[in-house]
């Protein structure tokens, strides 16, 4: 079994939302935590930088009164995502804020630094830190990470391109503590999936596009309700990282989806382009296909936990039929 910290012992079920870079806000994450489900929102969706202070003060407040009045069912913790990245000039003073706020738990992406690690754990705070491979796994684990993301083919945003089943048995090798698994999720027979392959959590981001509280266009929402996996291209033009976007926000732009240039992997372009990802351009991942309709986050949530429970207890039952 997995070592999982104690923040992460008592979610409804096992679900980390993934953090959505300008989708996300403090509503969707107050509600997805009250829902059961870990919430999370990168830190630079605050803009200007003082506005972190405000959001992170809504959210503690928010979640402490809910509980407060809920004490049989509280809400499940809240993460901030951190870019380490050296184009990221906002990263200590949003530390900073997250040390004020103790914020449960520390997402980091883009590279593994000891001090961020060190500086979540000063508090009493975890890391969880996203990967693409097990080369970069084991490097956040020798720094200090308590976790980690794996981020496989088909996720939104800068996903990675191995095979789901590949990195996972690959990390479980040699890693027991906590895993969530990044790729394609949408349903709740697919989180399950993800628990048989050896992850702990299911880290799901794209569906939460299509849900009131996004911080999305209608039109955006509406992208994600009507598309398919088809629908989706694999490209590093607009930030210079690999990331899977939709086709027609490509095509909207002016740009063929089917014949993009390569981009500098070395610069990370936010906001320094005519067109903007992830504003213009739309990341999505592969699993939209089972969203139907745009609706509340305690809905869709509460769509994935009963779709869990039954995919949970159909395969108990089949498993009992085939051994009897």
């Amino acid at each position: 079994m997995s070592k999982i910290p104690s923040t992460l012992q008592n979610l409804r079920f096992p679900v980390i939302g993934s953090p959505m870079f300008i989708i996300s806000n403090p509503q969707l994450v107050i509600e997805q935590c009250k829902a059961g489900i870990v919430g999370s929102m990168p830190a630079l969706n605050a803009r200007p930088a003082t506005l972190l202070d405000e959001w992170l003060a809504e959210i503690t407040e928010e979640l402490a009164a809910y509980n407060a009045k809920n004490p049989n069912r509280p809400a499940a913790p809240f993460a901030i995502n951190q870019i380490v990245h050296k184009t990221n000039d906002r990263l200590e003073h949003d530390m900073e804020l997250c040390v004020k706020y103790k914020v449960p738990i520390i997402i980091s992406s883009l590279g593994a630094r000891e001090e961020i690690f060190d500086t979540a754990h000063s508090y009493g705070g975890i890391v969880l830190h996203d990967i693409i491979n097990n080369t970069f796994a084991q490097k956040a684990i020798e720094k200090g990470a308590d976790g980690l993301i794996a981020v496989a083919a088909g996720a939104g945003g800068h996903a990675g391109m191995k095979s789901p089943f590949a990195l996972i048995q690959e990390i479980r090798e040699w890693f027991d503590g906590p895993l969530a698994l990044s790729g394609s999720i949408a349903t709740g027979s697919a989180i399950l999936a993800a628990q048989a392959m050896g992850a702990d959590f299911a880290y799901i981001g794209s569906p939460f596009i299509a849900t009131h509280e996004a911080r999305a266009s209608e039109a955006y929402k509406q992208a994600i309700v009507d598309a398919t996996s088809d629908d989706i291209v694999y490209s590093n033009l607009f930030t210079g990282v690999h990331g899977n976007y939709l086709k027609p926000s490509i095509r909207a732009a002016g740009l063929d989806p089917d014949n993009l240039p390569e981009s500098d992997p070395s610069k990370m372009n936010f906001g320094d382009r005519t067109v903007k990802a992830w504003k213009d351009i739309w990341g999505s991942g592969q699993g939209i296909g089972a969203i139907k309709e745009v609706t509340s986050t305690a809905e869709y949530v509460d769509k994935l936990y009963k779709e869990y429970v039954v995919a949970r207890d159909q395969l108990m039952s089949n498993s009992a039929i085939s051994m009897s």
